[in-house]
């Protein structure tokens, strides 16, 4: 950006948050020398035996996975949340506690142990987006569940226990305290100026193009003004929906398309199967009206300067306030800048 101000170290707001980040553009020049990341083998089987998501396999709790060919969703066996949690509260002054229910479930995305969603074909892709539209669709429509978190975590930088390709969803009683935060925001401004908060900020961009990664017909990926991890996307429609099951066949199609397009230039970044968490922020399924709400996705990646430097989220990060060494608009240069095609394939 011209602007002088973004050329030194500034503040940026989150509307979306309502949070401020501070953002040092020249302080990747600082030497580095502290932790390295091991980088992901570039080599495993198309199928372990070891592997609980792998088809076929007994998993930890004596249950065996069906020989699947797309997706397969089970029951956590080790769920975070109980859908027969029993009722109960805890009150003392500052001191508060309630029960909450629930249910967990694992999405395997296809068969093959050797690959990331980078890799799969569209159509498979495809495949997923349907699987996490039904997943919504039925746990949403269950009574005792009100927001449902549809999510993945790529690799060990980021706290994967497996490297099969798979992702999670928590369904909650409750709606989680950071979508609570979007959703307040969201409201605020919808009250303000009429229009969703995304769907006005998606048009700045549009306008900009400074912060675009992947645009196709009907999504948008970008690098958003106020990202706080160095290469910070997030995806969202170009037509104004609330959740995933609003989708016409044709935007899930398209969704496939732009997720594969980012996804191979994050892993093109680096050369390097890239670690990130990634999750859809649909509106709750209380059956209250979130017309203000815009769904979208956050990909939060660690990798800072190559495939075994990362950002930490510590120190000032913790105690103070967001903070980033690279402008988003520099970060977005960078991964629109990469080839389309994967990196393994052209070596190949």
């Amino acid at each position: 950006m011209s602007n002088e101000l973004f050329q030194h170290p500034h503040r940026r707001y989150n509307p979306l948050t309502g949070e401020w980040l501070l953002v040092s553009p020249h302080r990747t020049a600082r030497p580095w020398q502290g932790q390295q990341e091991r980088p992901a083998p570039e080599q495993r089987p198309t199928h372990d035996p070891s592997c609980y998501l792998c088809p076929g396999v007994t998993r930890a709790n004596g249950a065996v996975n069906p020989d699947y060919s797309s997706t397969y969703v089970f029951t956590n066996d080790f769920a975070a949340l109980y859908p027969n949690t029993p009722d109960n509260t805890y009150s003392h002054g500052l001191l508060q506690a309630q029960s909450e229910q629930g249910t967990c479930r694992v999405i395997c995305f296809a068969p093959r142990h050797d690959l990331t969603l980078a890799e799969m074909e569209v159509g498979a892709i495809e495949h997923v987006v349907v699987c996490w539209t039904e997943q919504l669709r039925d746990l949403g429509g269950r009574a005792d569940i009100n927001y449902v978190e549809i999510f993945e975590n790529r690799g060990a930088a980021m706290g994967a226990s497996n490297p099969h390709p798979h992702g999670q969803i928590w369904a909650n009683a409750t709606v989680p305290t950071l979508v609570a935060q979007e959703l307040h925001q969201q409201r605020m401004y919808w009250e303000q100026h009429g229009q969703p908060l995304l769907s006005d900020y998606l048009q700045t961009e549009l306008a900009q193009q400074e912060r675009l990664v992947v645009v196709n017909e009907d999504w948008v990926a970008l690098v958003p003004f106020w990202a706080v991890w160095p290469f910070e996307t997030l995806v969202l429609p170009r037509r104004q929906v609330q959740s995933l099951d609003q989708l016409r066949a044709r935007e899930r199609r398209t969704l496939a398309e732009c997720l594969q397009a980012l996804l191979i230039r994050y892993d093109n970044l680096f050369t390097t199967s890239f670690p990130y968490t990634m999750g859809w922020h649909n509106a709750p399924t209380d059956d209250g009206d979130y017309s203000y709400h815009t769904l979208h996705a956050h990909f939060y990646p660690p990798l800072l300067r190559s495939a075994t430097v990362r950002k930490f989220m510590v120190g000032y990060e913790m105690l103070a306030q967001a903070q980033r060494d690279i402008t988003a608009e520099a970060a977005a240069e960078r991964l629109r800048s990469l080839p389309a095609e994967h990196w393994k394939t052209t070596q190949a």
